[in-house]
């Protein structure tokens, strides 16, 4: 319980500081978007690790060197815990924004945040407002910032219990052009969801696999493009279970 409170408190100090941050970024902003941006994710990535070394998360990493790096990509993986965001942002290079539902919008200071992350807010039971988030997204990632997003639409109760992926979310890549990343994550629930609201040590393994080149693929694959992530996470995250 000692480590939660920790956090809630260390999170409570930034927020009010970030009253002045917000204040700096947009004057940063006025003379360089692109400085803004880098700047945020700066702060932002400091500000995950350390919740991470406060929790005291062991994260051992497979497959960075599979990320490109000279373009944005799609990233898709499996999600069983708040802390997946975490521990992707701690990770992965700039620029990259989550998908997140609508919801995340009413909470003050984080969904600013979010906001200066190219995060987007979908309306999962809003078809038109849905697709106008798809469009977006899509745009960001030809301007060069890639997108994550959980296709399953919620969080898995178990590692091996992966909900179907929703088609819907490839558009993004589809549309785009980038490639897709699929990321596989075990025991990440162990940090807080199997024991909340206590926040415990946990080792999570996370992989990051093959890009697939969406250019490249066939009208037929394009059509079970889900499916087919779908099975390549799963293999994943099966064969990992072992190094938890």
């Amino acid at each position: 319980m000692i480590r939660f409170l920790l956090i809630l408190l260390f999170i409570g100090l930034f927020f009010i500081a970030s009253i002045v941050i917000f204040f700096v970024l947009f004057i940063i902003g006025l003379f360089s978007k692109k400085a803004k941006a880098r700047i945020s994710y700066s702060i932002v990535q400091w500000v995950l690790k350390t919740c991470l070394f406060i929790a005291g998360t062991k994260i051992d990493v497979i497959g960075l060197e599979n990320v490109p790096k000279d373009r944005a990509v799609l990233y898709v993986g499996n999600h069983r815990s708040i802390f997946d965001i975490l521990i992707n942002y701690s990770i992965l290079p700039p620029l990259m924004g989550f998908v997140s539902k609508k919801e995340m919008k009413k909470y003050p200071f984080l969904n600013h945040w979010m906001r200066l992350m190219n995060c987007l807010f979908l309306d999962r039971d809003n078809i038109k407002e849905g697709l106008k988030t798809i469009l977006a997204g899509v745009e960001q990632m030809k301007n060069g910032i890639s997108m994550f997003i959980y296709p399953e639409g919620t969080r898995a109760k178990t590692d091996d219990a992966m909900i179907e992926f929703k088609e819907g979310s490839f558009k993004l890549a589809e549309k785009s052009g980038a490639p897709i990343v699929p990321v596989a994550i075990n025991n990440s629930s162990a940090c807080f969801e199997d024991h909340k609201p206590r926040v415990k040590k946990a080792h999570v393994i996370i992989e990051y696999g093959n890009p697939i080149e969406t250019t490249e693929l066939s009208k037929e694959e394009k059509k079970h493009l889900g499916a087919h992530v779908h099975d390549i996470v799963k293999e994943m995250v099966m064969k990992n279970k072992e190094l938890v």
